[in-house]
């Protein structure tokens, strides 16, 4: 049976140091996920609001591994010729016109209809080998000689018949060429899959993976991602923005900020020379966190208030 590469990190810990040094602050359960994933040979599905970071664990665990990223987009109407496989059919056409011009040469030596119907069978056969087939992401990751990172990405967003395909590679890491046979995987790739939870997934697709949800980090979490992405943010304005950024989440409105939201965010203060958030710069940068008019038009009356409360409830922020 193909296994995956052994992994040298060997506890939840120090995938969590590791993916620290390369720039992404985990929790505890997001490490301990990955570890099992990797350590059980499970697919590992990853849900959560958009922009938590679920698509870059994959390409980060991928760095981790020194693996390769192949990765899978979804979409509605993805079929399994634009995920799996499917034929070069210019070559095909080529191949069959240098065969109907050895034709003569083909059929030499057999005799009557059926012989020569045979002899071109034999290379009709070749029109469906190998030599024809365009791999696709799915069948990328099987055919890998080592461990590959495999990120079948917004897989909420595929209909019911592509996530009921993906079954048989889920559970028996092959996939089934109904010209070829089965191919199973070389060297099992670590699978994660991502939801933004657009709609319900199967159960069938559940049992078979890990789960995992990220959800938005707390503040403590937050802070320490933004000192990463964006070192060069002071201290004071780093809490006041991440403050800030909790209290829009905890109001009704149609899109609350993503963690990329807050680093663009942090970066954009760092560009304009923000030493501190006052009501002006807040309300010129604002577009930056919320990605709907309605949602600004019913946060800027607030934000002296907002601020106000950060500012009083913040160490040294008190006037």
């Amino acid at each position: 049976m193909s296994r995956v590469t052994p992994t040298p990190f060997q506890s939840p810990d120090s995938i969590r140091q590791h993916f620290e040094q390369l720039g992404y602050i985990c929790s505890d359960a997001i490490a301990t996920a990955v570890y099992l994933a990797v350590q059980l040979e499970k697919p590992i599905l990853i849900e959560g609001p958009p922009g938590v970071g679920k698509t870059e664990l994959a390409k980060k665990t991928a760095q981790l591994l020194n693996s390769d990223l192949i990765r899978l987009q979804c979409y509605e109407g993805l079929d399994e010729a634009k995920a799996l496989y499917e034929w070069k059919y210019s070559k095909q056409l080529l191949y069959t016109q240098l065969l109907k011009d050895k034709l003569g040469d083909v059929l030499r030596g057999a005799e009557g209809l059926e012989a020569s119907v045979e002899r071109l069978h034999q290379y009709g056969d070749i029109f469906y080998s190998e030599n024809f087939l365009e791999a696709r992401p799915l069948l990328q990751a099987l055919q890998q000689p080592e461990t590959a990172v495999l990120l079948i990405d917004e897989i909420d967003k595929s209909d019911q018949e592509f996530e009921a395909f993906l079954l048989e590679m889920l559970s028996d890491y092959q996939v089934s060429v109904p010209e070829i046979g089965t191919v199973r995987a070389q060297s099992r790739p670590v699978v994660m899959l991502t939801s933004n939870n657009t709609r319900e997934l199967g159960d069938a697709l559940k049992r078979r993976c890990l789960h995992l949800y990220i959800p938005f980090p707390d503040a403590g979490l937050e802070q320490r991602i933004v000192a990463t992405q964006v070192p060069e943010l002071g201290d004071a304005l780093r809490e006041q923005l991440v403050a800030f950024v909790e209290r829009l989440r905890g109001m009704a409105l149609k899109k609350v900020p993503a963690v990329s939201e807050t680093i663009d965010w942090a970066r954009a203060l760092v560009l304009l020379n923000v030493q501190q958030l006052d009501k002006q710069w807040t309300e010129d940068t604002l577009n930056l966190l919320l990605k709907f008019q309605d949602d600004i038009e019913l946060v800027t009356p607030e934000l002296p208030q907002l601020l106000n409360e950060i500012n009083n409830t913040l160490p040294g922020m008190k006037n």
